[in-house]
């Protein structure tokens, strides 16, 4: 049965993206899909347990990210932290 899901999705690799033939498999697509999953907001530990890591190191190999995402979860953090300040200093 694994063989039916790769065979149908070699087959319609090569027709509709003939450029991604013999080189889009599921395992492309798990990658694919961690990505926008973990920058969408779902947690790094759920995103593992959905792809059924073991280890959360071998999830974080999937995850893709800007080179941006961690300067501007940076920048986020520490304007909730202002926010928050803001109440307390009147």
């Amino acid at each position: 049965m694994p063989t039916v899901f790769r065979t149908s999705l070699a087959q319609a690799t090569t027709r509709h993206l003939p450029a991604w033939a013999g080189k889009l498999t599921p395992h492309v697509l798990r990658h694919f899909c961690a990505s926008p999953l973990y920058l969408t907001g779902m947690d790094l530990v759920a995103v593992q347990k959905l792809l059924g890591h073991s280890w959360i190191a071998t999830t974080m190999r999937y995850i893709h990210v800007h080179h941006t995402h961690i300067e501007d979860a940076w920048t986020a953090a520490h304007q909730r932290a202002e926010d928050r300040w803001k109440g307390l200093t009147r």
